[in-house]
């Protein structure tokens, strides 16, 4: 079913204990969350930046703006924590990225430097139902010409298919990171998707690949 998770009942305990003036149970709070960021950072932080960016910094970072912005967040709970938590964590990779690597629009046809484990994941997805990975391609060449497609995609796009396919959120739950009705985001991921079959068939690949 597509929703949006909401909050365990721990959470929201925790949540109200913060509101309440406890500073420890932040650190509790944070805590039952820490290891679903770090999986998130490792799994969008750019390999190139792997040898100078450490994903633990990222979400410690992450945990120290947290802690700046909280108060506004009890004042409504505008969404679930894990989420609020997830696009800060997100918004401090962005940032890390224009620092090392700037803003340089991408060359056509740059391949994109996501983790093979994480290319290979989509790629299992668009190969088609019923499939074996020595049928028709490669499943690491499938994902070597996934890399290449979805450099070609506007950022907008590649991130729908990151936060849909590779993180594996509901539309509501993109809808509220986006902040757009699930409906449309439910329709963005499929344009998306459209694109980039397009740019694969375009690099040679036909529909029976996918």
């Amino acid at each position: 079913m597509d929703e949006v998770r909401p909050d365990s009942a721990e959470t929201k305990r925790l949540l109200d204990e913060v509101g309440q003036g406890d500073r420890g149970a932040f650190d509790r709070l944070f805590g039952r969350h820490r290891r679903f960021l770090r999986q998130m950072v490792g799994l969008c932080l750019d390999p190139k930046l792997r040898p100078r960016v450490d994903p633990s910094d990222v979400v410690q970072e992450a945990q120290l703006e947290a802690v700046r912005r909280l108060p506004e967040y009890l004042k409504c709970r505008p969404m679930p924590f894990r989420l609020w938590l997830r696009q800060i964590a997100h918004d401090r990779l962005l940032k890390i990225r224009r620092h090392h690597l700037h803003t340089a629009r991408r060359a056509l046809g740059r391949e994109v430097a996501l983790p093979d484990r994480s290319s290979q994941m989509l790629a299992q997805q668009l190969l088609a139902s019923g499939s074996t990975p020595s049928q028709n391609l490669d499943r690491r060449e499938l994902a070597r010409d996934l890399r290449l497609a979805l450099g070609r995609l506007p950022d907008t796009d590649r991130e729908l298919l990151l936060l849909r396919n590779f993180e594996g959120l509901s539309y509501s739950e993109i809808g509220y990171i986006l902040g757009v009705e699930p409906a449309t985001a439910r329709k963005r991921h499929g344009r998306a998707l459209v694109r980039l079959h397009k740019i694969l068939f375009e690099g040679g690949l036909s529909e029976s690949q996918l």
